[in-house]
């Protein structure tokens, strides 16, 4: 399963923040919410089949498992956020350029205006 529906529920994302701090049994982990244990155990069961929680090794005694966070299962998340954050700059770039030629047009139309010259808007170079 993709990280990305299991954090979509709000429940799983406090889940995660919950174990953020240090491993808790499912029990301490449902004590947090006001919905049931079996609900709880299912958040649980998504968030370790995306690869976001594992069953801590150490909670093997079968009578309740310890749920530890892994935050490297979240670098899926992370390269799409640097992938959305990084067009927005090369679109700022981009526009910041488009800006400086526009400035410097309208410059060079000044100071031919100035220098008597007239300025056609129309004609371009390189048209007929």
């Amino acid at each position: 399963m993709s990280v990305f529906p299991a954090i979509a529920d709000p429940v799983r994302r406090r889940i995660l923040l919950l174990l953020r701090g240090r491993p808790l049994p499912a029990g301490e982990v449902a004590a947090q919410f006001g919905i049931s244990r079996p609900a709880v155990s299912r958040h649980l069961r998504v968030l370790r089949e995306a690869g976001l929680v594992e069953v801590d090794a150490d909670s093997s005694d079968g009578r309740e498992r310890t749920y530890r966070l892994r935050l490297e299962a979240l670098g899926e998340v992370d390269s799409w956020l640097r992938e959305l954050r990084g067009p927005a700059r090369a679109a700022e770039l981009l526009a910041g350029a488009a800006l400086d030629t526009e400035v410097r047009r309208a410059r060079r139309e000044r100071e031919h205006a100035a220098s008597g010259g007239s300025v056609d808007r129309t004609e371009r170079k390189g048209t007929a």
